[in-house]
């Protein structure tokens, strides 16, 4: 099968599909080996219960109503990589520019049980969950010094997970990365050009076109992007315009809980449970409202960045994004509303 270069609609960076490199699925559901059975508590763990002299501090937690105390716990990060010592002032270095670290970096505990992860929680347990990113994201957005908030969840040693215990991170920053600065600019530029939302214009079409969409419910659209940059990346979307991941309602904070239940579920059932790395698109400070649209984005760990890779930029993607649209929404049943080819 012939391969084809694909824009990214959002950053304007080319990716390189090549089915060509062969059938890929088979390697994909071979790349995690199967991990041993944990127990539900780890007495080394410090996010277990009973071992909270390992922790710096509980910044947060969400009420249980059984054995356990709590469902979630929010503390700092034990090694963050910010700190909210520093400062946001630019310091000349010869003719080099620095600031002190500025930030905050802390650790949201998904669940008290060791073993459990989200797709094995209850959608109430999920939900939770979302509702603690939430309590976080607007808490921390009322420092004016946090120009960015980063949530995000690393699943499994090659993703980048320390700890088994199930758990995300926050991290906030006193500057926008050029990376985030960049993604920005793209849909400010759309917005001065056509007067519309670049990312409201790529969920239309998506919904219209259906070829990549994996789940929609009312309040959110999954699909796997026109140019992925991996294999069975995926984007879930929020169907109303809104820059900030702040802004979400009650009903689609349940939809969010929802549908992350169901694709995470589909990605471990059909891929043999990969690594991967999910991040909240959401708004900077410095962002304009019309033009941004926050949104989920979950890359699996399915594939490794080679030497053409790291020399130009442009990323390699062994596999369609129109069938691993189609390879996840074979027989569904979870939950979740497929595409309609």
């Amino acid at each position: 099968m012939d391969g084809e270069i694909r824009q990214n609609k959002a950053t304007k960076e080319w990716v390189i599909m090549a089915p060509a490199r062969g059938d890929r699925l088979h390697d994909f559901r071979r790349a995690e080996r199967e991990r041993p059975p944990l127990p539900s508590y780890d007495p080394k763990c410090p996010f277990c219960p009973g071992n909270e002299d390992r922790l710096l501090a509980v910044h947060q937690e969400w009420p249980g109503d059984g054995a356990c105390p709590w469902q979630t716990r929010v503390v700092p990060n034990r090694f963050p990589v910010l700190t909210p010592g520093g400062s946001t002032f630019r310091q000349n270095r010869g003719i080099y520019v620095s600031m002190r670290g500025h930030g905050h970096h802390e650790v949201i505990i998904e669940s008290p049980r060791h073993d459990d992860d989200i797709i094995t929680m209850s959608p109430v347990d999920v939900a939770t969950l979302i509702e603690t990113y939430h309590q976080r994201y607007v808490h921390w957005s009322q420092d004016e010094r946090n120009v960015l908030i980063l949530i995000f969840r690393n699943h499994g040693p090659r993703a980048g997970a320390s700890l088994a215990h199930p758990h995300s991170q926050l991290i906030t920053t006193g500057m926008v990365p050029r990376y985030v600065r960049w993604r920005e600019l793209e849909a400010q530029r759309y917005f001065d050009e056509w007067g519309r939302c670049l990312y409201c214009d790529i969920l239309a079409f998506e919904a219209r076109d259906r070829r990549r969409v994996i789940l929609e419910n009312p309040s959110f659209l999954a699909f796997i992007p026109f140019a992925a940059d991996v294999p069975f990346e995926a984007w879930v979307m929020p169907k109303r315009h809104q820059p900030d991941f702040g802004q979400v309602t009650t009903v689609e904070k349940d939809d969010l809980a929802r549908a992350l239940h169901v694709l995470l579920t589909r990605l471990a059932r059909k891929l043999n449970d990969p690594a991967y790395n999910y991040v909240f698109n959401s708004s900077s400070r410095l962002a304009n409202a019309l033009q941004n649209h926050w949104y989920v984005r979950i890359r699996p760990r399915l594939t490794t960045r080679a030497g053409f890779e790291i020399g130009t930029g442009i990323r390699i993607n062994p596999s369609l994004p129109e069938a691993d649209a189609a390879y996840l929404t074979m027989d569904g049943g979870d939950g979740g509303t497929p595409s309609s080819r």
